[in-house]
């Protein structure tokens, strides 16, 4: 019995012990404030255990860093401010944050970046796209302006998502956007815009103010500029032909990257480069001394028009900037505009040399000539109308270049008789043949080489024009007959979607069939009467005869394939071209050119002696040295 009892009262003896134990446990419990602080204290102490471990490493931001610092918690706000270090100060400005400023002007509707300074959106106000749509040029965010730079405490920021403070203010009719990332009160990097009334230039400089113990100088300060080309016309392959990245270096000289493929260049003292989208460019000018080095790169983002309907090219250039006395103050210049000759021009910073007239002497005839005929008749004449009046001038102006080669195809067609004579009189002494036929038309003063030596005159003013009408802003959306865009292809008829053919296009344009069937005629005219005047082919030499036949069919073939997805102006000028010249023929041939009195004159010619001239002396031994060589390899074979 007291055995069980002892059992009994241990077992109740324990249960008490247990009690009593759960119930000290209780009372000895932390409340709910403070295992939070307790929380708060080990959440700190790991804090302060990273920080101490990073102390020597930097500290590179990023945009998921700041760009929801409006609505963090004080422990996340701590953290972000010791990350930014000095520029931590920006967070707690007034109006920064993901808002935009809107800003005005005769020429633009610009909205400007809280988060980053930049502008976020460019709006042309003057002009519209194809579908008439408004012309942005920057929009949803296609561009990237920012700057990369060190700081002191060796962190690595960049401006791209940091807060700044805006602010508008007027200067006279001035405009001027201010955008501040602060450090404090009287310490901030600077993006600084002044807009003037009816223009596109923006005056933009990046300046610093109090900073220079807050930047690390020994590391570089960066400008980074991206941009995609957004696209503006009906096709999208015929603009991206003409967008291009030129740049100005060593004071005059211009250059581009490739034009259909991907490219990249790294220039020094460079004095602008243009982010070119055919008609609308976007310039970085260098107010005040050349970039020291620019890194460029273009990428084609065209691959397919059916699918890369949105973007033509994208454009990056990485710009070391230069510190000054720890500061940074860089004067530059921002356009946004029109590709015209006549509006860069005006800024006299050969801006207008980003337009791409044709190299050499074709350039220069277009800035020479055709430009300021143009305008000058596009003053008071429609534009088609213009077109077709420069086109008369130029025929007149190139008349006589027709003149001297209808007169030696003249010659050449009175010459024909003894021409064949001589040819069957020495039909086997070939050099001997060729010998008396250059006696002959030399006498005469009938050489092939009369008759095309003008038609190379003409070469340099119909590549000008090549170059001049794709690119004449002053044609664009102008309308002429059932042309709605003189500077886009004519389409009277559009096949089905997504039904194209390969290297025609999806459309059929009408003045490319007119210019086509105007140059057949044209050659049929000119290249039948000289395929007449050919003789026989000499051997060892290709058939001239048959292969200007082959011409009077391919060229007009190639007119109407290549043209289709042309500028309708520049058809319209080789429609009325051609036209022209087969009038000009028929006067020449039936009013001006006398074939009686032009054999009297060779006749006359034939007469007085004539010397050979050097060049006539070294052909004539170089085929009697090419005759005496196959006679003597006959002799071998023998």
């Amino acid at each position: 019995m007291e055995e069980k009892k002892l059992d009994i009262n241990s077992i109740i003896g324990f249960i008490l012990i247990f009690g009593i134990l759960v119930y000290m446990m209780y009372q000895n419990a932390p409340t709910p404030e403070e295992i939070e602080a307790q929380k708060k204290e080990e959440q700190e102490q790991v804090e302060a255990e990273k920080k101490q471990n990073k102390q020597n490493e930097a500290v590179v931001t990023t945009a998921e860093d700041y760009s929801n610092a409006q609505v963090l918690d004080s422990t996340q706000r701590v953290a972000l401010q010791n990350k930014l270090g000095a520029f931590s100060f920006a967070l707690n400005q007034p109006s920064t944050g993901d808002g935009l400023t809107s800003v005005k002007t005769d020429v633009f509707d610009l909205k400007f970046s809280n988060k980053g300074g930049h502008l976020a959106e460019v709006r042309l106000k003057n002009f519209v796209d194809y579908d008439s749509i408004p012309i942005y040029l920057v929009k949803d965010q296609n561009s990237n302006f920012n700057i990369t730079f060190g700081t002191s405490d060796n962190r690595t920021l960049n401006t791209q998502d940091l807060p700044f403070q805006p602010g508008v203010t007027k200067s006279g009719e001035n405009t001027i956007v201010s955008m501040k990332l602060k450090v404090s009160e009287t310490a901030f990097l600077e993006f600084r815009y002044e807009l003037k009334p009816n223009d596109y230039m923006i005056d933009f400089s990046i300046r610093s103010q109090g900073l220079s113990g807050v930047f690390n100088t020994s590391q570089p300060i960066t400008l980074d500029w991206k941009q995609k080309g957004i696209r503006h016309a009906k096709s999208i392959s015929y603009e991206n032909r003409y967008t291009r990245l030129t740049y100005m270096y060593d004071e005059d000289r211009v250059e581009k990257l490739s034009q259909m493929s991907d490219d990249e260049e790294t220039v020094e003292g460079v004095e602008w480069l243009s982010y070119r989208q055919h008609f609308f460019s976007s310039i970085l000018v260098s107010s005040d001394s050349p970039f020291k080095k620019v890194d460029m790169t273009s990428e084609d983002l065209v691959e397919d028009e059916e699918v890369d309907t949105l973007f033509t090219k994208l454009y990056t250039s990485k710009i070391p900037l230069a510190y000054n006395g720890g500061e940074i103050t860089k004067n530059l210049g921002l356009y946004y505009g029109p590709t015209d000759a006549k509006t860069l021009k005006a800024y006299d910073k050969s801006l207008e040399e980003s337009i791409p007239f044709g190299w050499g002497i074709f350039g220069w005839i277009n800035k020479a000539l055709f430009i300021p005929l143009f305008g000058f008749l596009s003053g008071f004449l429609p534009y088609g109308i213009a077109i077709i009046v420069m086109t008369i001038l130029v025929k007149i102006m190139l008349s006589f270049v027709q003149y001297k080669q209808f007169l030696s195809q003249a010659k050449m067609k009175i010459l024909k008789p003894e021409l064949d004579a001589i040819r069957a009189k020495y039909k086997d002494n070939k050099l001997k043949a060729q010998q008396e036929t250059m006696a002959l038309q030399n006498k005469a003063g009938a050489s092939p080489l009369s008759g095309c030596l003008p038609g190379l005159m003409q070469i340099p003013v119909f590549y000008a024009l090549f170059m001049f009408f794709p690119t004449a802003f002053a044609l664009r959306q102008k309308s002429f007959l059932w042309a709605d865009d003189l500077s886009s292809f004519d389409s009277i008829y559009d096949f089905p979607d997504g039904f194209s053919i390969p290297f025609y296009g999806d459309h059929i344009a009408l003045f490319p069939i007119l210019a086509a069937i105007a140059i057949f005629f044209y050659m049929k005219m000119t290249t039948g009467q000289q395929t007449a005047m050919q003789g026989p082919p000499q051997e060892g030499m290709p058939d001239m005869g048959k292969m200007m036949k082959y011409m009077i069919y391919f060229s007009p073939l190639l007119m109407l394939v290549f043209f289709n997805n042309y500028a309708s102006g520049l058809s319209l000028y080789y429609f009325i071209s051609n036209l022209i010249s087969i009038g000009i023929m028929l006067v020449i041939k039936n009013y001006i050119i006398d074939e009686d009195k032009v054999l009297a004159k060779i006749e006359v010619s034939k007469s007085k002696p004539k010397k050979q001239n050097r060049f006539q002396k070294k052909m004539a031994d170089m085929m009697e040295q090419a005759e005496r060589q196959k006679q003597a390899q006959q002799k071998r074979k023998k």
